[in-house]
């Protein structure tokens, strides 16, 4: 399968790798067709994915099975009024129907928004008036169904609710037995265009509105290089990613790329918290091959015993979602004697930096550029940084390297960077102009090219003159076995304009300690892990840290809190 859309597959050195990639993009390119119909046909009973849950169920889902589904799927909404363009909310956690519906949804044209099951009804409201979504497929939760009862007055563009079960409430429409109903499907293979809309997140930023980020057809392509080339999955893999199905991680980890490269998705569907001695069970049980998950998982799992569960299947480790501690990298690699490998991207790009088979890993760095970006750090004044000199991400828009069209004709725009903020022009003249795409994120390259994370623009803390990074300071304190999470903060400061501030979750071994003397111990041994100007000079002890939905830290609202008192 990979052979049709690469020049080469295999390469020699990273240089080889940056010279000599090359993605061939389809005329009329759609995963449904190009990638899920065509494994039908070619390989029928070869599994897509292979999906459990914590009740001990078992399915697998052949690609046969995959193409029937799907097709019946994509009948069943168009009967429904579904048409190419309208959009289509997927709040389904980990259900086997959400792979069906997606492609499903791509086959028809119209465009796919996956959602978390902790939306609220507010939260709903808010998608609905943004996007004019149509029809929203949902798992039959009581809460979930609960959330959008509540919102569904209010949203005059929703003409459908769909509910998969156990629940199908009086005014749903039924998931499956729409399926079954549906009559054959007439294939609309060829009528898309590439860069017509395909797939819509919002964003869960840590500040401000979540914003509406588009992607077009040629989107599944760009993962191609993640799947093969830094999750490393080969024909025959079984791989992992931690990953609701609501996140743009799922679609990296557990969908597009993985496939087009001949891996098994490997889906573990659990309710409620993550539990790291079921993971680890779940792994050891079914052999996975390869995995990935955010370094909050790595963290957790290294508290448990690994010698308790058989990992000699697992062939490669790779972490992203937010800068890896070099504590647990290097823990991880004493238990396990698996390399932990990092990559950077975000929601509006694919894997952006990262380290490949041919990179040698450096703890806590990002890794380097792929072929499919060119990446620059600019300085406030929109020249080069220097070396070691912080400055913001960016990716140049009008250079595209390693992509051509199935003519042989350059493509015009970077595999993999978004179309635009849907519906708000105003938000996309923001971040893409001059022919530059502005990340956001401040970031510094060394002297041998490695990309290192500092922070998010508005997370820098200014204190008597210096710019310091939060994630450094985290990084200090998560190698004290006392801290299982932190967050870094400018605290506000008469005479230092700003000090650092720590705000930290205690492994239960700890939270009995005297406060005072733990401070103490804390401020010292961050002093001795990275330049004593960083050292936390305020630390408050939390339960838990704010979070956005997708789990990453609000540190605004630490600040905003500081701000106030």
């Amino acid at each position: 399968m990979i052979e049709r859309f690469l020049k080469k597959t295999e390469f020699s050195s990273y240089e080889d790798f940056m010279q000599n990639y090359q993605v061939i993009i389809p005329e009329h390119f759609n995963f449904g067709y190009d990638v899920v119909d065509e494994y039908a046909a070619t390989d029928p009973d070869k599994d897509a994915v292979l999906w459990t849950n914590d009740h001990g169920e078992v399915k697998h889902l052949t690609y046969a099975e995959y193409k029937r589904l799907s097709d019946q799927a994509a009948s069943y909404l168009l009967t429904l009024g579904i048409e190419r363009g309208d959009c289509v909310m997927l709040i389904l956690k980990r259900r086997l129907a959400w792979w069906i519906t997606m492609v499903a949804l791509h086959k028809i044209g119209a465009v796919a928004i996956p959602a978390t099951h902790l939306l609220t009804d507010k939260d709903i409201i808010y998608r609905c008036h943004e996007a004019d979504i149509k029809a929203i497929v949902a798992v039959g939760d009581d809460q979930i169904l609960r959330n959008i009862y509540a919102a569904r007055a209010f949203c005059p563009s929703l003409k459908h609710c769909i509910s998969i079960g156990p629940e199908v409430p009086q005014g749903w429409d039924n998931y499956w037995q729409g399926l079954n109903m549906a009559p054959p499907f007439k294939s609309q293979k060829g009528q898309n265009q590439n860069d017509d809309n395909f797939l819509m997140y919002f964003t869960s930023g840590t500040s401000g509105e979540p914003k509406m980020v588009m992607h077009d057809y040629t989107y599944p392509l760009a993962h191609i290089l993640t799947a093969k080339y830094w999750h490393k999955v080969h024909d025959g893999s079984l791989h992992l990613t931690v990953a609701d199905t609501g996140w743009g991680k799922a679609v990296w980890g557990k969908f597009y790329g993985q496939m087009i490269a001949g891996a098994t998705v490997f889906v573990y569907d659990f309710e409620g918290r993550f539990e790291p001695q079921n993971m680890l069970q779940v792994m050891s049980d079914f052999q996975i091959t390869s995995f990935c998950a955010p370094p909050t998982v790595y963290r957790f799992m290294i508290r448990e015993d690994l010698s308790k569960y058989d990992l000699s299947h697992l062939e490669y480790c790779t972490t992203a979602g937010e800068a890896l501690n070099p504590s647990v990298f290097k823990q991880w690699k004493e238990r396990t004697g698996i390399t932990i490998y990092e990559a950077y991207g975000q929601t509006e790009t694919t894997l952006v930096l990262g380290t490949y088979p041919y990179v040698q890993p450096n703890p806590g760095a990002m890794g380097l550029p792929n072929p499919q970006f060119q990446v620059d750090v600019l300085n406030d004044e929109g020249n080069r940084c220097k070396p070691m000199e912080h400055g913001q991400l960016v990716i140049r828009t009008n250079h595209c390297s390693g992509v051509v069209n199935a003519d042989g004709t350059p493509v015009k725009k970077p595999l993999g960077l978004f179309k635009e903020y849907y519906r708000h022009p105003e938000l996309t003249e923001k971040v893409q102009y001059d022919n530059v795409y502005y990340t956001r994120d401040v970031v510094y390259y060394d002297e041998k090219g490695y990309y290192w994370f500092v922070s998010r623009a508005d997370d820098v803390i200014k204190s008597s003159g210096y710019r310091i990074g939060p994630f450094e300071v985290e990084s200090a304190l998560m190698s004290h076995p006392a801290v299982v999470e932190c967050a870094i903060t400018g605290a506000p400061d008469e005479i230092r304009g700003q000090v650092v501030k720590a705000t930290i979750v205690l492994g239960n071994d700890w939270k009995d300690k005297d406060k005072n003397e733990l401070i103490r111990e804390l401020q010292d041994h961050v002093k001795h892990e990275t330049a004593p100007y960083k050292y936390p000079r305020v630390i408050e002890f939390v339960d838990e840290l704010p979070k956005t939905i997708s789990g990453k830290i609000r540190r605004v609202e630490i600040r905003d809190n500081d701000n106030k008192k």
